[in-house]
């Protein structure tokens, strides 16, 4: 590709890892194979909640074609690879017997990787709690927190061999926002949501001593969805409401996951949940901060919404991507400063990306110079934030293939490489050539 057509990385570390993410209901499939459980994202999709009625039980189906798509990472040149791991296919009912096959597909797939010359990064959590265990409660036990220390401890003893780089859990924030606020009007939801928070972060905590504990030279961090909430409107009610929405969606985790304490305006909420020595268990050394960023929210004061907030509409002007996310780079820049500034942790780009709807021209090429201009414009950003001392060491674009987008099931596409899902045949886009020729000239 033309040097032209790249972005400035003249501020990045020369040892700046270039990667790729993905998660395992997203594109594993083989739902109902070699003894897996279900998931709750299997009986959501079953109950016929997605678009167009999708559900993951295809997906890309990665879990026969890995090594077509461990050849896709080769092409790419890409130095990582972020997935998760399925907790129901190792382990069906969440806890009790182990399920060897579904460990022998991790496996394959670490040892596939590493002969590539590629890192494994194993995300433990990407939303796909075991059925079994949200019909114990899931996360609103907390119980849980040992459930997923019990979990953690067999991922160490069966992969910690091999792999080094561990997260904890992909976007709390997002979901147990999405599952316990939004559309949410009982009266107990609040209570529920911030029963989820502490958890969820009992569990991180407990998962990161596991895996300190049972892996040499681990290296370990959570995976934040960080946005920048914006108020929809100059309106002080909306500007309020934006406020809310930024503790809950930015800082419920790293603050107290990195600062060993809750921010101040919902620590009267958690309280009721707290016993002795929790903040202790949760706030573990971390050796690094993992951030999803996309766009700015912005957001309207909604009365009758449990925490008074809802989605409102971008101000006019601001580009949007064909999905409707707005395109403002310079929210990526500054969110890598506060980062930066919060939590002072080496920082790692483990999701950025744009949503479309490509398909193969007459040509039977995808191209998708709108990806390419965004990626482009995203790592000026991230230069431009590494040029004022950010300490940012690693970018992973979401995601290697189109794949299953939760609610919005194959309706849209994040893709470097096409899925077509009627044959699983992947194509890779123009944006894969332009990532490709990215990598190649930052190795020279």
């Amino acid at each position: 590709m033309p040097t032209t057509q790249l972005p400035d990385t003249a501020s990045l570390r020369p040892d700046f890892i270039w990667g790729v993410s993905t998660s395992s209901f997203q594109i594993e499939g083989a739902t109902q194979e070699d003894g897996r459980g279900s998931s709750i994202w299997d009986i959501y999709c079953r109950a016929g909640e997605i678009k167009n009625h999708d559900t993951g039980d295809v997906a890309c189906d990665h879990y026969h074609r890995y090594r077509e798509d461990i050849g896709l990472m080769t092409a790419l040149g890409v130095q990582a690879y972020r997935f998760s791991v399925a907790w129901p296919r190792v382990l069906p009912q969440g806890d009790g017997p182990i399920n060897e096959a579904g460990l022998s597909f991790y496996h394959r797939l670490i040892d596939g990787l590493l002969a590539a010359g590629i890192e494994p990064w194993l995300c433990l959590y990407h939303w796909d709690l075991p059925q079994a265990l949200e019909e114990r409660g899931g996360w609103l036990n907390r119980e849980s927190a040992v459930w997923f220390a019990n979990y953690a401890s067999l991922i160490a003893a069966r992969f910690g061999d091999r792999v080094k780089r561990f997260a904890t859990f992909n976007e709390p924030s997002m979901f147990s926002l999405f599952s316990r606020s939004l559309g949410k009007r009982d009266s107990s939801s609040e209570d529920k949501l911030h029963r989820m928070i502490h958890n969820v972060n009992l569990a991180h905590g407990r998962a990161v001593d596991v895996l300190r504990a049972n892996v040499i030279n681990a290296s370990i961090g959570c995976i934040h969805n960080r946005q920048p909430c914006r108020p929809s409107s100059a309106s002080k009610a909306d500007a309020a409401a934006a406020a809310r929405l930024d503790v809950y969606w930015n800082a419920a985790f790293p603050d107290p996951q990195c600062r060993g304490e809750y921010p101040p305006s919902m620590r009267a909420a958690i309280e009721p949940h707290m016993q002795p020595g929790d903040l202790t268990q949760i706030c573990r050394p971390l050796d690094w901060f993992g951030l999803n960023h996309y766009s700015p929210v912005y957001v309207k004061a909604r009365a009758d919404s449990m925490l008074g907030y809802d989605f409102g509409d971008k101000p006019p002007g601001v580009p949007l991507t064909p999905i409707g996310w707005p395109i403002e780079p310079d929210a990526f820049r500054q969110t890598l400063l506060a980062v930066h500034r919060d939590y002072g942790l080496p920082i790692y780009v483990l999701e950025n990306g744009y949503g479309d709807f490509d398909q193969p021209d007459g040509t039977a090429a995808v191209i998708d110079p709108g990806r390419i201009e965004f990626l482009k414009a995203y790592i000026n950003a991230m230069n431009e934030a590494a040029s004022s001392e950010v300490d940012v060491r690693g970018y992973f674009v979401w995601s290697l293939l189109d794949n299953f987008e939760w609610d919005s099931g194959y309706s849209i596409r994040f893709g470097l490489s096409h899925v077509d899902y009627a044959s699983l045949r992947r194509t890779p886009k123009s944006s894969f050539a332009w990532y490709a020729g990215l990598i190649k000239a930052m190795q020279r």
